[in-house]
């Protein structure tokens, strides 16, 4: 396992009204994140606020390249970001706790916190496909390029972990400084996390270790 310290480069927020950021999303263009208030959208480049969809956002958030997804207490909705509709709701898996979600390879990908688990589902019916565990609770989850990546958050300590797909080893870690913690993540894919801050009610950018455009293997959305 490579470990190394995370290189934070930006902050944004807090957020008014945001007393906690849970999931984070990138849509290609704004940061979605959740909180009490519902989903709201920023610019990275300036910061502000562009887009809000008042709906229940208690945890997890990705876009699908069309859709969001946003979990809700004990539910995964699946939402017009045009619109605020919500097109489609399945159960999240397992009883309760869960916490980041992303999408790749036509599934949802939902971490449960304290379980320590990251489960692959399928988006229509809920199923559950394949599942790996953590040693650590998992927080976010994302895809960059060919490559899956999950937050922790535990004991006030936080990082971004890369993990085999297939059977959750770690492959890599960025420890993150102490009280900064990972409620959510996503990536732009070409060379930032984004990462939801929790009670500190903000999102970090950090830098991706070997951040070149392009050099992070094949698209895991298609």
């Amino acid at each position: 396992m490579t470990q190394s310290k995370a290189d934070i480069v930006g902050h944004y927020g807090p957020f008014p009204g945001a007393d906690n950021v849970a999931g984070v999303a990138f849509d290609g263009m704004r940061v979605w994140f959740a909180s009490a208030q519902g989903l709201r959208a920023f610019d990275p480049e300036t910061g502000e606020i562009g887009a809000e969809l008042p709906t229940l956002a208690d945890a997890g958030t990705t876009f699908d390249g069309t859709y969001l997804y946003q979990i809700a207490e004990l539910m995964i909705r699946k939402i017009d970001p045009s619109s605020g509709e919500i097109v489609r709701e399945i159960p999240t898996p397992g009883d309760d706790g869960a916490s980041g979600l992303a999408w790749a390879e036509g599934s949802l990908w939902v971490g449960k916190h304290r379980g320590k688990k990251i489960h692959r589902v399928d988006p229509d019916t809920g199923e559950i496909l394949g599942t790996i565990e953590s040693d650590r609770f998992v927080t976010g989850v994302c895809w960059v390029g060919a490559e899956l990546w999950h937050g922790t958050w535990e004991d006030e300590r936080s990082d971004l972990r890369r993990v085999d797909p297939r059977s959750g080893a770690v492959l890599e870690c960025l420890e993150m400084p102490r009280g900064a913690v990972v409620s959510g993540l996503d990536s732009d894919g070409e060379g930032r996390f984004f990462c939801g801050g929790g009670p500190e009610g903000g999102v970090r950018a950090v830098r991706l270790p070997r951040a070149e455009p392009g050099d992070r293997g094949a698209a895991a959305t298609s």
